[in-house]
């Protein structure tokens, strides 16, 4: 009985759909036509790390040179400091940032005041609204010779030319940000967990860390997983603007990073074949994450029988 429901209920959904063909093409359009223009037709530029490229020849009309800007980037006596300095930071603050939110989401969901729960989620969510320029401004502030961090320690530090400085700085301005705002979803996934089970633990005797071990985090496991693999995917998808704005004639061996250096190089300079060429290593290394990530992953919840 409930197969024929469903069928019949499919069924009469594709007779709605043919019938209503116009409507549904009026509203995909719009999202199909900006899809196609801005994530699709771009891709034709990846050309251009093949070759020598020449504005006044165009994509098409410049000379093929293959692999030669690859080999150039690798061969590169900077090659391996800009990889490092990109894995370095990206590593650093997945390992770093990544259990914030949700320790942050496991301890709102500890208050019982939803007034002071809410005062508490309007403070961590702010920062998120703060653009990337004007906080880098904040830390420069914070932390000149003469700002409050200085003030406090008693000493007159110029915590921005130091290289072995950099990566705390960037790490922990990022927490601050994206901590709270990326908490959201583990808050709400806590929100809709099973109150039969904290309490049937309260009335076994288990404490609070019993609890949040053994009914909070099994309920948000699965997103947890999938936030995981879709930040590993991402180690090499530093954005240049905050390293970029962060950077100092002195911190550059430690903040100079692959999409720093592929901005200077294709939007400073103008070398654009060789430019792509790095952004084009930069994707494809993400998706090799990517997949390891995911193949681990998966190899993991199988092992547990998930």
């Amino acid at each position: 009985m409930e197969k024929r429901k469903k069928r019949s209920k499919n069924s009469s959904s594709l007779m709605y759909i043919k019938k209503n063909w116009q409507l549904y093409v009026v509203f995909m359009m719009p999202a199909f036509l900006l899809t196609l223009v801005f994530k699709y037709l771009p891709i034709g530029g990846i050309l251009m790390a093949f070759k020598a490229y020449n504005p006044r020849l165009g994509i098409w009309g410049s000379n093929w040179v293959g692999v030669k800007n690859f080999s150039r980037f690798i061969s590169s006596p900077d090659f391996a400091g800009y990889l490092l300095n990109t894995l370095k930071l990206s590593i650093y603050g997945l390992l770093w940032g990544f259990p914030v939110p949700v320790i942050l989401a496991l301890l709102l969901n500890r208050i019982n005041s939803k007034k002071v729960k809410k005062n508490i989620q309007l403070v961590l969510y702010a920062p998120n609204f703060i653009s990337v320029i004007v906080l880098c401004g904040m830390v420069f502030i914070f932390l000149s010779p003469i700002g409050p961090v200085n003030k406090i320690l008693g000493t007159s530090i110029n915590f921005m030319t130091m290289p072995e400085a950099f990566r705390s700085i960037y790490i922990a301005s990022g927490i601050w940000q994206g901590a709270g705002w990326a908490s959201i979803m583990y808050t709400a996934a806590l929100s809709n967990a099973s109150q039969e089970l904290t309490e049937a633990a309260i009335i076994d005797g288990a404490d609070v860390l019993r609890q949040i071990r053994h009914v909070d985090i099994p309920a948000i496991k699965s997103i947890i997983v999938i936030q995981f693999i879709l930040q590993a995917g991402n180690i090499m998808s530093l954005g240049f603007e905050k390293a970029y704005a962060l950077q100092t004639s002195m911190n550059i061996p430690a903040s100079e990073i692959i999409p720093t250096y592929v901005y200077k190089l294709g939007l400073q300079l103008g070398d654009y074949s060789f430019s792509t060429a790095v952004g084009l290593f930069n994707s494809v290394i993400n998706v090799i994450l990517l997949l390891m990530v995911n193949g681990i992953v998966k190899q993991f919840n199988e092992g547990e029988g998930l």
